[in-house]
């Protein structure tokens, strides 16, 4: 294929459970780029857990961060798509959030936001490298641009509360649900602006740099990369994906455990 960008999905994708990306990967990813194709990462991440990864792969340009809210070039600060929850949104849905006795945490382009030590604050710190600013939800300032929030739920009463959540916000809010593997029992519901998407993020991008979606291919393995999955010109989902991703994908790869990055890259680049 004529392909001009290599669209990589993170947590899953480049990797499940060691937490870093193979060297078989990495030196992919290094051929892709002196090939001259351009390679973005899209991720439910924060940006300010992916910049991380970015930097250690040496990757430049553009990437598509907070599911889909975000596509900006991290070292430069620019960004071609942004969208926000509005603050009566985000005031309404802590509220929620503090009813039902569930965590919730906010995001902006450049801060983490929580509002006591937790569980969860610990694994962002442990685990994605990032470090929380604690302030009251009710006190933040108000030209603070709020890109996601995240509901982290794990026992059956936590899931139960989002899934009201869930319904009560139907409408108004776009909800995700993202996992990371090395967490199995967690669940990662991404609160969003409305009609957010990894999908979204990446028109805007193709958009941006005057390419075509079919000069896209796209790897990943969840539920939330299958708008990009069913969209793009070669659509690769990873072997540990659930059958629903694999079902939209031109080809399926070896799981992250064993590179199947590095692997659909040699089969397709």
């Amino acid at each position: 294929m004529d392909c001009k960008l290599l669209v990589v999905d993170i947590d899953g994708t480049l990797f499940i459970t060691a937490g870093a990306v193979s060297n078989e990967d990495r030196a992919a990813l290094a051929e892709v780029k002196r090939r001259g194709i351009r390679i973005a990462l899209c991720s439910a991440r924060p940006i300010q857990a992916g910049r991380k990864i970015i930097d250690e792969q040496g990757l430049d340009g553009y990437h598509m961060f907070f599911d889909g809210a975000l596509v900006s070039d991290p070292h430069t600060g620019e960004e071609v798509y942004i969208r926000t929850i509005s603050r009566s949104l985000v005031g309404e849905a802590v509220e929620f959030a503090h009813r039902s006795d569930i965590i919730f945490d906010l995001f902006s382009a450049t801060d983490y936001f929580a509002e006591k030590e937790s569980w969860v604050t610990d694994i962002r710190r442990d685990y994605f490298g990032i470090v929380p600013t604690f302030i009251d939800f009710g006190r933040l300032p108000e030209d603070e641009k709020i890109i996601k929030g995240t509901l982290v739920v794990c026992s059956q009463e936590e899931k139960a509360a989002a899934d009201r959540f869930r319904r009560h916000f139907d409408g108004r809010l776009t909800l995700s649900m993202s996992k990371t593997p090395a967490y199995p029992d967690i669940d990662y519901i991404n609160v969003l602006a409305p009609g957010v998407s990894k999908k979204s993020a990446l028109d805007a991008l193709v958009g941006h740099l005057g390419i075509s979606l079919e000069q896209v291919m796209a790897i990943g393995d969840g539920v939330n990369d299958v708008p990009v999955l069913s969209s793009v010109g070669l659509a690769v989902a990873m072997g540990n994906a659930p059958e629903e991703v694999k079902a939209v994908a031109d080809y399926v790869t070896l799981d992250a455990n064993h590179s199947g990055v590095a692997q659909a890259i040699r089969k397709f680049l």
